[in-house]
């Protein structure tokens, strides 16, 4: 099994080098034709033409941009992108700063989102046929209606401002001085022995993290019923019925497993479309993560640091993609075979 993994991996390494550089080519394109000047942003607005074409030559932007592309991307695989316009900072260690962040922020969504899909499509199953059924769907439906900004708003304003019981801004509560460890706040906490600021980076993380997962929950619920409805009708489970074995065991230790891995491949595509999802949620909540520092690079036309978060969202969501492929085959023995 251990080899197929690899050989797995080795594949989707390999399909992954062109995709990542059409991906930078297009972003450095893209980037290139828009209406702003870094070299004369990267100045004082006192700078005069001749200060602004001596720093064209030297950010090399006087160069064909087939040129500029190879230079960057050169710089880029050495984890060079260069100095940030607005902050005045190394753009790497800005992406390795937040990165973090939004990844905490994002695998404890998916996790709510897990729960919640697989404990709802559950009951939406176990409400087939009954009275409720209808209300069910019904419910499903208006859940998977509401975008993720939307539940960080209603969250926001019920927790956070008429019954205040969680915070709403930031990662930490000012008395705490941050770990720098990994990055990880929630594992940081541990590795320093202080459960205090665990559940204070924990108590940060719960409304933008249950606004994320209950975006994100409707869809694995609604395919988890559909995937338990088509295994009940196999064979097997009319033969489990046969040996006396009761309908719970029936559910979780046969069709359960059977059924959960088209939500597993769905929970995959989720979890990198949740990832770039976290954008709007960190802007809400003041999360000082990788979409925020998105945005503050748009608004000031911060082109590397642009094309380093950008770059990076692709490798991980190709990442993640890739460790969803790998926990398929460990689930699925058929697979292996290929």
């Amino acid at each position: 099994m251990l080899v197929t993994v690899l050989k797995l991996i080795g594949r989707r390494l390999a399909a992954a080098v062109p995709i990542v550089l059409v991906v930078s080519a297009l972003l450095f394109c893209v980037l290139r034709v828009l209406p702003v000047d870094p070299a004369a942003m990267s100045l004082p607005p006192s700078a005069s033409i001749a200060e602004i074409e001596a720093k064209r030559r030297e950010m090399g932007l006087d160069r064909p941009l087939a040129v500029q592309y190879l230079i960057w991307l050169e710089d880029a695989v050495h984890g060079e992108f260069g100095q940030s316009i607005h902050y005045r900072r190394d753009v790497a260690s800005l992406v390795a700063q937040t990165l973090p962040a939004t990844l905490e922020l994002a695998i404890i969504a998916m996790l709510i989102a897990a729960a919640l899909g697989v404990c709802g499509g559950l009951l939406l199953f176990r409400l087939r046929g009954t009275a409720l059924e209808a209300a069910g769907d019904l419910g499903s439906m208006v859940l998977l209606s509401i975008p993720e900004f939307l539940w960080g708003l209603i969250l926001l304003f019920v927790f956070g401002v008429i019954l205040q019981l969680l915070p709403f801004t930031g990662r930490l509560s000012p008395g705490f001085a941050r770990p720098s460890i990994t990055g990880f706040f929630l594992l940081d906490t541990l590795l320093i022995r202080r459960p205090d600021m665990f559940y204070d980076a924990l108590a940060h993380m719960v409304l933008p993290a249950l606004a994320l997962g209950l975006a994100f929950s409707p869809a694995l619920m609604r395919v988890l019923r559909s995937s338990l409805l088509d295994v009940y009708h196999e064979d097997y489970i009319e033969q489990a019925r046969l040996r006396g074995i009761s309908e719970n065991r029936i559910l979780i230790r046969h069709a359960l497993k059977n059924a959960a891995l088209p939500t597993l491949t769905l929970a995959g595509v989720q979890f990198g479309i949740l990832f770039g999802g976290t954008l709007l949620v960190e802007i809400i909540y003041s999360y000082p993560g990788l979409g925020n520092l998105m945005v503050d690079a748009v608004r000031n036309a911060d082109l590397p640091i642009i094309q380093a978060v950008g770059l990076t969202y692709c490798v991980v969501v190709l990442l993640i993609n890739m460790g969803v492929d790998s926990l398929y085959l460990v689930i699925n023995p058929r697979l292996r075979v290929h």
